[in-house]
């Protein structure tokens, strides 16, 4: 019994001692996408779920990795700040103040989109949070779209219901559900799609888009050989999507396993992800695989 419970005294701290360093550090992951649509080369970094974290004094490291990436463009897929009664967003508004001189679109995650229905709660934090970044030159896009001057490319920002994203409840999305959010997508042009919840990837390919930025999942928290992310955060074990890329049909999927956490600061097997995606032209639509850094 006395060794039993050594045993798992030892675990308890190993596992501690994982979670300490796999929540203050993360890891760059490359994908390279090739499609007929595209007609010019796009270095792109994306950045998900960073939920107010900092790593170093000021994000001074994830900063530093983003310059060395030297992206065209950033998009951030989302949940860049945590929302909560009474908290500050001067800590996600510093950082983009940081990058602000590189191009950035902005897709609404689910705290974003909680202190926008919430005013009660939330007040002027999410007019006056989106005012910031517009002066900052910041593309947020509320269901709204942008061309990338001199491409054949398109971004397009999704904002779903909060019901889509309720723990205990499953809704069924629909293509032509979200045609009604963005009026429709160009099939004439390489479409990428900022859409928080991986979940409804299937409607998103239905819909039209070519390639899917995702994050919310935060790589299931807890990362298991061969079984993936463990939980979601609607509380489902072993989620469908966790991280990685997937594909529906002619749509692509790169899903990040996110950069911070909230509520538990908890990351087992699972470093938050800085990803840099290559656009490529290309005759027949090709995919490259992921390689981490």
């Amino acid at each position: 019994m006395n060794y039993l419970l050594l045993f798992l005294v030892i675990m308890i701290f190993v596992f501690g001692v994982i979670i300490s360093v796999d929540i203050n550090r993360f890891v760059i992951r490359d994908y390279t996408v090739y499609s007929d649509k595209i007609d010019k080369e796009l270095n792109m970094v994306v950045l998900a779920d960073l939920h107010d974290k900092e790593f170093g004094k000021d994000n001074y490291k994830l900063i530093d990795a983003i310059k060395r990436l030297d992206p065209d463009i950033i998009c951030a897929a989302g949940d860049m700040l945590t929302a909560r009664r009474g908290r500050s967003t001067d800590r996600a508004l510093k950082f983009f103040s940081y990058i602000s001189g590189y191009k950035i679109y902005y897709g609404l995650g689910n705290h974003e989109y909680r202190m926008k229905i919430y005013p009660e709660e939330y007040g002027v934090a999410y007019p006056d949070y989106v005012l910031a970044l517009k002066e900052m030159g910041i593309e947020v896009l509320e269901n709204e779209h942008l061309d990338i001057e001199g491409s054949n490319i398109r971004i397009q920002g999704l904002m779903i219901d909060r019901m889509y994203y309720k723990r205990f409840e499953h809704h069924r999305m629909t293509g032509e559900y979200i045609d009604e959010l963005t009026g429709g997508l160009d099939e004439n042009r390489y479409n990428i799609m900022l859409a928080h919840n991986p979940e409804y990837f299937e409607a998103y390919a239905e819909s039209g888009a070519d390639l899917v930025l995702s994050g919310h999942v935060h790589g299931g928290i807890v990362k298991l050989p061969y079984l993936g992310g463990v939980i979601s955060p609607r509380l489902r074990l072993f989620p469908k999507y966790d991280g990685g890329i997937y594909e529906a049909g002619k749509c692509q999927m790169i899903l990040s396993r996110g950069l911070g956490y909230h509520t538990l600061p908890v990351r087992l097997f699972n470093p938050g992800e800085l990803i840099r995606v290559r656009l490529m032209p290309a005759k027949q639509g090709h995919l490259a695989g992921e390689s981490a850094k």
